[in-house]
């Protein structure tokens, strides 16, 4: 690793160099030996192995490996659970022996046990790992990076408004406009997006699914596949309950209608009162 990138708080491929009866040594080339605890060790590892570890600190804020996989690591956004808090800060699970430390000064308001919230792991200036709730101290809510309809992950950090604040790929906040959103959301959970727009202001609007003519022709086609495995119909038409076409499609009514429409277009359906229908082919004579 590059001293860009301390390697506490993050996964490492490293070599077991010592074994002892407590454990094993891996040899890390900016932190030296690291003990791996002899219940963590796999069974039948030997000197010279190669071992998967998440480096961090324990309580004597000594360097340890763990073959256990954090919930989040540095650089990185989580959706955890308050599990203690004392007279220094609150204290999340986030899966490993040691919990993940929230100092007093980075809580916007007195974290509580039993809540989660989406928090930004990182090293604080003692280069111990930290968590914060202040999202906006480590991710830019403006860019210059991104595209429309450029493909991103998205993890929902709660309500506006107007919408959902979402952290785009751990590195900058977007919003998710209520209007562009057609299913169950639910806080802490990851999602499969796209950059929806990048306005003027720099600032970035998020979706869950693209409204552009090749995600039209895609859904043309699921529609098309749809009918043909019905008898060549389908009991959808631009007069069906939004809350239905997205169980059967996963879209919105707004974007069935374009699909549909376009279909139309082509003379590939028929728009019946109450169903949609496939053209059929002429026969050749």
């Amino acid at each position: 690793m590059s001293e860009m990138m301390p390697p506490i708080g993050r996964t490492a491929r490293l070599r077991v160099s010592k074994s002892l009866d407590f454990g094993v040594y891996l040899v890390d080339e900016l932190l030296g030996e690291v003990l791996l605890p002899k219940s963590e060790v796999p069974r039948g590892c030997a000197v010279g192995d190669w071992l998967q570890v998440f480096l961090y600190k324990d309580s004597k804020d000594v360097a340890i490996a763990t073959t256990r996989t954090p919930l989040a690591t540095v650089g990185t956004c989580a959706y955890l659970e308050v599990v203690a808090v004392d007279s220094v800060g609150a204290f999340l699970n986030w899966g490993l022996p040691k919990d993940l430390f929230v100092p007093f000064a980075e809580q916007k308001r007195r974290m509580e046990v039993g809540r989660f919230y989406t928090v930004f792991v990182y090293l604080d200036n003692t280069g111990r790992i930290a968590a914060t709730p202040r999202l906006q101290r480590h991710l830019s809510e403006l860019s210059e990076v991104h595209r429309a309809g450029q493909p991103v992950e998205l993890l929902i950090c709660g309500r506006t408004d107007l919408g959902y604040r979402a952290a785009i790929d751990d590195t900058h906040l977007g919003l998710l406009f209520d209007g562009d959103v057609f299913e169950p959301i639910v806080q802490g959970q990851r999602y499969a997006g796209f950059i929806k727009e990048l306005r003027e202001d720099g600032k970035l609007t998020v979706c869950l699914r693209l409204d552009n003519e090749e995600s039209r022709d895609a859904l043309g086609e699921q529609l098309v596949a749809y009918m043909r495995e019905r008898g060549g119909s389908m009991a959808f038409n631009d007069k069906s309950p939004p809350e239905q076409i997205y169980k059967a499609f996963g879209v919105s009514k707004k974007v069935f209608k374009r699909a549909l429409g376009q279909l139309y277009r082509e003379k590939r359906v028929l728009l019946e009162e109450q169903r949609v229908s496939l053209v059929k082919p002429t026969p050749e004579r």
